[in-house]
């Protein structure tokens, strides 16, 4: 039992080196570590810590804690380029939709819209894409189906913030949940400066981020290329 515990707890100090976790994970961790060791010890206690179900169900267990350890990474990351005029990705994950489309929350017009779809496998931090202030935060209940449908941006669960820029413009960030999301959380609050760097929220579980730009906005992606959270470009405003 003790072996598999160590097995569960070594890749954490790996991470610590230049991956922190984040602190959404803190509570799913320390109940998950607590369930896994007691369902351990009492494969032990019932078949023997010798047996094949002991040894089984301790692979078993390290296996889904480390897949669940890795959904909580939290790269430190620093953007050292200029930031003006520029888009950087919200998320860690890959491009499902470059196009254009009516937003009829906010913009009520046309928009240039980007959607990221975060695996299970990605990192799950979101980061605010431009320097500006946050003018709109809303929360809306809905559905849970699968994240990369169409439909998911406006019928899940999800939350949209609106950034304004120093130049006036305007970006919409929608935080949308997807089949195994069950909770969005989003960090600033309405009439706040943020910048790049700063994280903008977390969502548990699988799940995609939208953005939606002035038609004017250069795409810097692709449909299917992968992008990483406050590094890569995926547009030029």
């Amino acid at each position: 039992m003790l072996r598999s515990l160590f097995c569960m707890v070594k890749p954490l100090k790996k991470l610590k080196k230049n991956i922190r976790l984040h602190s959404e994970g803190t509570e799913t961790l320390i109940l998950g570590a607590i369930f896994s060791v007691a369902v351990c010890w009492l494969f032990g206690y019932v078949f023997g810590y010798e047996s094949i179900w002991f040894l089984s169900i301790s692979i078993f267990l390290a296996a889904v804690y480390l897949v669940v350890v890795n959904f909580f990474r939290c790269p430190i990351r620093l953007y050292e380029g200029d930031t003006e005029g520029i888009v950087l990705a919200p998320a860690d994950g890959k491009i499902v939709v470059v196009e254009e489309v009516d937003e009829n929350e906010y913009f009520h017009d046309r928009r240039l819209m980007v959607s990221i779809f975060m695996s299970l496998f990605n990192v799950h931090a979101n980061w605010i894409p431009v320097d500006g202030v946050i003018k709109t935060v809303r929360h809306y209940n809905g559905r849970f189906q699968a994240a990369w449908l169409p439909k998911a941006s406006t019928d899940n669960e999800r939350s949209t913030i609106v950034i304004e820029m120093e130049d006036g413009t305007e970006l919409l960030i929608r935080q949308v949940a997807g089949a195994m999301a069950r909770r969005i959380v989003t960090y600033p609050n309405e009439g706040e400066e943020c910048f790049v760097d700063e994280h903008l929220g977390f969502i548990k579980f699988g799940s995609r981020v939208d953005i939606y730009l002035p038609l004017s906005s250069k795409p810097q992606v692709v449909v299917g290329q992968k992008t990483t959270g406050n590094k890569t470009i995926i547009a030029k405003l």
